[in-house]
């Protein structure tokens, strides 16, 4: 039951993370959710363990590092 309260808290953090960089659609909602598990775990690393805390993460430092990863896999995604 934990890991499917992960893919929810991550799949909303990757969602207001590409609503926060306005490419949200751009790279589709799949994508959102890996950005949203792979931010977390960034923004963990980078900046702590403080705030809000749910289904393990922290809850601002994973919307701050998945603003991160969103913002470059776009780049990476709209290139084209």
């Amino acid at each position: 039951m934990h890991w499917l309260w992960v893919l929810i808290v991550g799949a909303i953090v990757g969602a207001i993370a590409g609503a926060i960089t306005g490419r949200g659609k751009a790279i589709g909602c799949i994508t959102n959710i890996v950005a949203g598990l792979i931010g977390a775990g960034v923004g963990q690393a980078l900046f702590g363990h403080w705030g809000w805390h749910v289904a393990g993460m922290a809850v601002f430092p994973a919307i701050i590092g998945a603003v991160i990863v969103v913002a470059v896999v776009s780049f990476f995604v709209d290139r084209n």
